[in-house]
């Protein structure tokens, strides 16, 4: 099947349009916990196109420059990582590499992450207390500033979801906070950011696994956070374009040349795909020109089941599918996707009173190698 997803304009988020109705077939019991926001401001396309050309850019760094910007304590969720993550049949997965952000300057442009409590410190959640990591303006010239601009536009985006979903939660849930989301997603520090590369599928590797689940490409999960911002994925044939900075950028040009991007994927059955509630497995395109939000754990909590978080996992490009005229070439995937998460303090669980924090705590301890 192919998207089913509920889709919106900004103007109507902005001005309280979309109905409980809408809301209910986007995010509810029964719905593909996906909604898609269309007309979105024109700069989002180029910010888009020029971030995910640098994920390219980045997977292919020389491995000294990119191990300058792991952070194993941090159990990489600042900076690159490769091959850190387990997938659900116990194998380490290095079909992807991913550089993650905190979104802190989104509420403060000072902040590189949220600050500490008297319960979460650097030192025991290092995950969320560690300051980002970026390639310097040397290696890939405006990275930080296109990450940054691209991301505070999708969660200005965010925050206008969440207060359609306030809407509908202060009139369906008694003794619902008003506003709490819109709060939750304007004033996070612990938001964060992950800019995926799916490298080049090898087809030694693609034989060993045609025989397994669909979801050993990206285990099948539910995000923990709130609301998680999407952008559609960018796919690139890495064989006609290499990934390497040019020569000659050694003097500091603002921005590296964007990269040439496929029409639609060489592979059809590549790309994000939801478990519905009837148990189908359904296919979801997002539109270049609109951001997607699906429901996280979080919001399923604040919620009470009102809304529920979406079962999802993505299939990388597969070797041996392309056609016409880059037929054989190594295709990427990249994207973007920005998890709104409650500060660590919040409350998610009213009635059992459990914070973001400890929530999160658990769950990085699930999805990451010892």
């Amino acid at each position: 099947m192919s998207s089913g997803a509920v889709t919106v304009s900004l103007e109507d988020l902005k001005n309280g349009n979309v109905s409980f109705e809408t809301l209910e077939e986007a995010f509810g019991p029964e719905s593909l916990g996906v909604i898609i926001v269309k007309d979105v401001p024109s700069v989002f396309l180029e910010l888009r196109h020029r971030l995910l050309s640098y994920s390219s850019y980045l997977g292919n760094l020389p491995e000294y420059r990119l191990e300058k910007i792991e952070n194993p304590a941090a159990k990489y969720l600042t900076g690159w990582s490769r091959g850190k993550e387990t997938l659900k049949n116990g194998q380490v997965d290095t079909l992807k590499g991913s550089f993650y952000a905190n979104c802190a300057f989104y509420v403060d442009p000072s902040l590189s992450c949220t600050k500490p409590t008297a319960e979460f410190s650097t030192k025991n959640f290092p995950e969320y207390l560690s300051p980002n990591l970026w390639p310097g303006d040397t290696t890939i010239p405006g990275f930080k500033e296109t990450f940054e601009d691209l991301c505070r536009l999708i969660i200005d985006t965010g925050v206008l979801v969440a207060r359609a979903c306030d809407r509908y939660a202060e009139k369906e849930i008694p003794e619902y906070k008003p506003g709490y989301l819109e709060h939750v997603v304007r004033t996070s520090t612990t938001t964060k950011a992950r800019l995926l590369h799916y490298f080049p599928a090898d087809p030694k590797v693609a034989d060993d696994k045609k025989e397994e689940n669909d979801d050993d490409w990206c285990a099948t999960h539910l995000d923990h956070g709130c609301l998680t911002g999407l952008t559609s994925a960018m796919f690139i044939n890495e064989t006609r374009q290499i990934p390497a900075v040019p020569m000659g950028y050694a003097y500091n040009p603002r921005y590296l040349p964007t990269l040439g991007e496929l029409p639609s994927s060489p592979d059809p059955t590549a790309g994000l795909y939801i478990q519905s509630r009837s148990g189908e497995t359904v296919q979801v395109k997002i539109p270049r020109d609109c951001i997607a939000f699906q429901t996280g754990e979080a919001l399923e909590r604040i919620t009470k089941g009102k809304f529920k978080a979406v079962p999802h996992f993505v299939r990388g490009v597969q070797p041996g599918v392309a056609s016409g005229e880059d037929e054989g070439g190594k295709i990427a995937r990249n994207t973007l996707a920005v998890f709104t998460q409650p500060n660590l303090e919040e409350i998610v669980d009213s009635e059992q009173g459990i914070t973001f924090g400890e929530f999160a705590r658990g769950i990085v301890e699930k999805n990451t190698t010892k």
